[in-house]
């Protein structure tokens, strides 16, 4: 498992990234990263990024690379963290990681992320998985920009710069073989069953047009949970709610009311709450 540490402040994060694949980036895209978590090492955390392991069995389940990150947290963190931030596909893996180690994780945050999925969200990360563990990088690029550009009448612009788009992941450091295991994970992917064992407070972050994990997949997660709150964000989708910078300044917020939300898995529609934009304060322990 690859991982990169940044900051030196008291309190631990781990984040665990989506996929399907994971790697550290280089070049412009590792700033883009240090940037995203800037508000969490500025209010005392070590932000630990960690990737899924390399070679994973072939059986690999979302529950398997969920016990690999609980070992790492044992191994290399003290055998806890304060806060998981999971993101789209490392929020499936944060449901499994809470509900499986429970001593493991204070706060968990399910960012872009149910436990289920559309399945639409599992053809597109399946297409897109395969193209790339096959070394199709043209059409690899075009499934990437449904992500970005989606809808059927801009399939013309999908494939006219899938082969530009195909380059940003033509010299990816994830094997092949786990992009494929990552893919197939994800099609058998549903963490209703554990949910009521999670044993640490919840948030859930997702857009109100997720087209991964619609709201009803998100309000029967935070159901589910002992101790969830939820917060749409209105007019986003999976892109557009990651790309819009807030998902730290509402973790944050999270924290620091501490107790200031609902703690029996009722629902917070956006606007329910007004989240500080420049909220940078140490949260509580």
């Amino acid at each position: 498992m690859d991982y990169l540490a940044l900051g030196d402040g008291p309190r631990t994060l781990l984040f665990i990234p989506g996929g399907p694949g994971s790697e550290i980036p280089t070049g412009p895209m590792a700033g883009v990263m240090t940037r995203q978590h800037t508000p969490f090492v500025r209010a005392g955390y070590t932000v630990w990024i960690v990737t899924r392991r390399r070679s994973m069995p072939t059986t690999h389940t979302v529950a398997d690379m969920a016990d690999d990150h609980a070992q790492f947290i044992e191994e290399l963190l003290g055998g806890h963290v304060d806060l998981v931030v999971g993101e789209s596909y490392g929020g499936m893996i944060a449901q499994y990681l809470a509900a499986r180690h429970p001593s493991r994780v204070g706060r968990v945050v399910l960012a872009l992320a149910a436990a289920t999925i559309s399945d639409e969200g599992k053809d597109l990360d399946v297409r897109w998985a395969t193209a790339r563990g096959e070394g199709r990088h043209a059409q690899a690029g075009e499934v990437f920009l449904e992500y970005v550009v989606p809808g059927p009448g801009r399939a013309w612009l999908r494939r006219a710069l899938g082969p530009v788009a195909g380059q940003l992941f033509a010299r990816s450091a994830v094997p092949a073989q786990d992009l494929l295991v990552e893919a197939r994970a994800e099609a058998a992917f549903d963490a209703r069953d554990v949910l009521a064992h999670i044993q640490a407070p919840v948030l859930i972050l997702c857009g109100d047009e997720d087209e991964f994990f619609s709201p009803a997949a998100v309000q029967e997660t935070a159901d589910l949970i002992p101790d969830a709150t939820v917060r749409l964000y209105e007019g986003k989708n999976h892109v557009g709610a990651a790309m819009s910078g807030r998902i730290p300044t509402d973790v944050l917020a999270w924290i620091e009311a501490d107790g200031a939300y609902a703690a029996d898995g009722a629902y917070a529609a956006d606007g329910a709450y007004e989240a500080d934009e420049t909220n940078t304060a140490t949260p509580p322990s």
